[in-house]
């Protein structure tokens, strides 16, 4: 019973989520909902058995969050101390003499101090952030590979097919993950520098925000690197340029779908940010833990299904279009079915 058990964790059903033909649905705004309803509980248990690859970037975000929440309070403590003398059980003489034999005697310091420290720990983030981004690759191409048989009512193995994937595309999907990572601290330096030099001169706003735009760019060419990568056989080139063209091409929509996948965190910080409590946090924690990172992946090959439709496997001999839709064909099927059934002698 057990090994029952295991064995349907890993692989799944064999057909499930198949739809008849008579039940296609029509368009892919239904096809993305009916197949989420269908394989939601497999997203949790695809999640959670590639969950190990993102807790390094997890762990590292939040000890990060965890030390600005400190560092602010700290500072809105001493704040309160200033005004009206006000100590707590956390805040006590002891902290007050403290800062004063570091030389913090005043808002002014103490707010330098602080933003001296948050930006420490921005730039020990950003290196931690460098290999906890870079070995996401591979597992984001097989999670890429098994959501997109998913989106489009096709059968994948939760495990089986999740390795075949890892196995066929690491090099790519590292190579994608080592640029990603690189980006964020590429992005602050950078920003920081052309900042400084635009004071004295305004034409370093231009390098500025062509690092901005580049890193945007970037950002939403994710969207379809991954999906691309396991669809199409193509150089490690051409899956950038393509990936790339396609976001700028498609930049409404694509700039929506990074949006869409901010919306828990965008709830979850201003939760926090009214109220004050850590559970906000936590519970942003458990649903990219639980569901999360899978989610995604699942979204974005539902969007990038139909964009390689559109603008290329429409343009590809004998290549299928529409998988997991109704067409004409399967209507005109049904009509011609119904009337020789209706022909038949009783």
């Amino acid at each position: 019973m057990f090994g029952r058990m295991m064995n349907n964790f890993y692989y799944g059903k064999s057909g499930k989520g198949d739809f008849r033909k008579e039940d296609l649905p029509k368009n892919r705004w239904q096809l993305f909902w009916e197949m989420l309803r269908v394989r939601f509980a497999a997203l949790c248990r695809l999640n959670l058995m590639t969950v190990a690859a993102w807790l390094p970037l997890i762990i590292v975000v939040g000890i990060f969050i965890t030390n600005v929440i400190s560092v602010l309070n700290n500072q809105l403590q001493f704040q309160a101390y200033m005004e009206n003398g006000a100590l707590t059980e956390s805040f006590t003489e002891e902290s007050v003499n403290r800062l004063a034999q570091a030389g913090i005697t005043d808002m002014d310091t103490m707010n330098k101090v602080s933003f001296d420290i948050i930006r420490v720990e921005l730039n020990k983030m950003l290196l931690l952030l460098i290999p906890c981004i870079l070995i996401t690759g591979p597992v984001q191409a097989g999670l890429a590979y098994v959501t997109r048989n998913w989106s489009r009512d096709e059968h994948a193995f939760i495990w089986s097919d999740f390795k075949d994937a890892v196995k066929e595309n690491w090099k790519q999907g590292l190579g994608v993950s080592a640029i990603t990572s690189l980006l964020p601290i590429i992005l602050y330096v950078g920003y920081q520098f052309y900042g400084q030099q635009a004071q004295t001169n305004v034409i370093f706003m231009v390098p500025q925000m062509l690092l901005v735009m580049i890193c945007v760019v970037w950002a939403l060419s994710l969207v379809f690197m991954y999906p691309m990568m396991v669809t199409y056989k193509v150089s490690f080139g051409q899956l950038i340029k393509n990936s790339m063209v396609m976001a700028i091409g498609r930049l409404p929509q694509t700039v929506g779908i990074r949006l869409l996948m901010l919306v828990p965190a965008m709830i979850a910080g201003v939760v926090f940010f009214f109220t004050g409590s850590l559970i906000a946090l936590l519970v942003l924690g458990a649903y990219y833990i639980l569901f999360g990172f899978a989610f995604f992946r699942f979204v974005a090959a539902s969007y990038t299904n139909g964009v390689f439709d559109k603008f290329i496997n429409s343009h590809m001999e004998g290549v299928e279009i529409n998988r997991g839709l109704a067409s004409e064909d399967d209507e005109d099927e049904d009509e011609e079915e119904q009337q020789e059934d209706e022909n038949q002698p009783q």
